[in-house]
């Protein structure tokens, strides 16, 4: 347990060094693979829904599949926006057979039209091991402007006895504790950040690694890929203006392509990913196990794409 609140906790590290940049939505239709050999583990995501905006993913390994659907909704507050995240983050480790499931906090985006931009996370996070009835809670602590604190977390995790097992304490930005100090054991710290960073809309040394793309890999992939998308590529450049420059000409063909369905009467249907209803009536999008099989064979350049997401580009 206290390895997956690591996780959790670990996610939104990085956004403490994107609040200066609008990021960058994903189109309908518009994936994302990432098969990591040298970790052991493959990923496919994939932009299911525009409005509202949904993206679904799935990852899996010889010891662990991981899922999630990512729905937002958000507030304007006039100087900030909150957005609010809907739906669960799914766990299955096969050595255990523990099933984790998780929630995510709100994030909050200040000064949005001047100053300096910064970023919050706050909220109550519920971890829960649905097969042994674990329980970790963790709260993010808002910022508050008359306090120099920031950026703090705590919690603790519940047996399922109901007694306390361990205390987890520390920042999101910077390092989770398990126990009570003096001899609080550290058991996260986010990795170093690359050098010259902030020109490159705040990457980590992970992310910048993900756009990577060869000649062979460019063969296999499917053109929807993000690798393919011309504003991500200027944005890895650090042309930063010529990047938000393509992004909103690629929004604008996306408007058009939402206009030209509506009036034919198609609705749009995700290739990789299907919309399911739970018994308590919650809707979530689940993996179709076509992706990779179709990449096998007949390969993606062999059938068709209902939609070209970078033309006229």
């Amino acid at each position: 347990m206290l390895c997956i609140a690591a996780f959790a906790v670990s996610g939104y590290s990085s956004s403490y060094h994107r609040a200066g940049h609008k990021p960058f939505n994903p189109l309908l239709g518009e994936t994302y693979e990432c098969i990591r050999e040298d970790k052991g583990f493959r990923f496919i995501a994939e932009q299911v829904n525009h409005h509202p905006p949904v993206s679904a993913c799935y990852a899996e390994s010889k010891n662990y599949k991981f899922w999630q659907d990512v729905r937002i909704k958000s507030k304007f507050w006039g100087k900030s926006m909150e957005i609010l995240p809907v739906g669960s983050v799914h766990l299955e480790l096969f050595s255990s057979n523990s099933h984790y499931e998780w929630n995510k906090v709100t994030t909050c985006v200040h000064n949005i039209f001047s100053g300096q931009r910064w970023v919050d996370q706050y909220g109550e996070m519920t971890i829960r091991d649905l097969t042994y009835e674990v329980t970790c809670k963790l709260t993010f602590v808002k910022a508050s402007y008359w306090s120099d604190k920031r950026h703090e977390v705590f919690g603790t995790v519940v047996n399922k006895q109901g007694d306390v097992v361990c205390n987890l304490s520390g920042q999101w930005t910077e390092a989770l504790y398990c126990g009570t100090a003096p001899t609080a054991k550290c058991i996260w710290r986010p990795g170093t950040m690359p050098e010259d960073f902030e020109l490159y809309y705040g990457f980590t040394r992970f992310a910048i690694e993900l756009n990577e793309l060869d000649q062979q890999m460019a063969k296999l992939l499917p053109p929807t890929d993000s690798r393919f998308r011309p504003d991500q590529r200027l944005l890895e450049e650090g042309n930063i203006s010529a990047a938000e420059n393509v992004k909103s000409q690629l929004e604008q063909f996306q408007r058009e392509r939402r206009k030209q369905r509506e009036e034919s009467g198609l609705d749009y249907q995700p290739m990789w990913f299907r919309r399911e209803t739970t018994k308590d009536g919650k809707e979530h999008w689940v993996y179709n196990q076509k992706y990779w099989e179709t990449r096998a064979n007949p390969g993606f350049s062999n059938i068709s794409f209902p939609e070209k997401l970078w033309d006229p580009l």
